[in-house]
């Protein structure tokens, strides 16, 4: 039993460590390291979403695919600014609204294929942002 309270409190611990890490890393991010960041976190989300899939663990896949919904909608679609970004914005926001409808048919019709591509399309741009911080960075 104690063992059992050993593990729980560690794994609290570390999740704790965790949240720490990951807070501390937003506190220093440039605003293209937190795009990064949210296209991290999209793509880990999906990543899980489809193990629990292929799981049949319904409960967890779903959590995970409204995490990944909720980065995309409310963090890199909230992000685009329409003024400044014009017609780059305005593919990406639909881009974004295609990927939110793929995740929202994957989870009503545990579909991987849907999965899939909403991965793929978030690498795809995720792998650009990367490129752009790597321009940047060498001036």
């Amino acid at each position: 039993m104690s063992a059992m309270r050993g593990a729980a409190a560690y794994g609290r611990g570390a999740s704790a460590y965790a949240k720490v890490g990951v807070e501390s890393g937003v506190m220093s991010a440039s605003p293209h390291q937190l795009i990064v960041m949210l296209f991290d976190g999209a793509l880990a989300a999906i990543r899980t979403a489809r193990i629990h899939l292929q799981d049949g663990n319904s409960a967890e896949k779903g959590k995970t695919i409204s995490k990944a919904l909720d980065i995309v909608n409310n963090g890199l679609l909230a992000a685009l600014d329409g003024e400044r970004g014009g017609e780059i914005a305005e593919r990406l926001a639909s881009l974004y609204e295609y990927v939110t409808r793929l995740l929202l048919a994957a989870n009503l019709h545990n579909d991987v294929e849907s999965l899939d591509q909403a991965e793929t399309l978030l690498n795809d741009i995720a792998s650009a942002w990367r490129d752009i911080g790597d321009q940047v960075a060498r001036g």
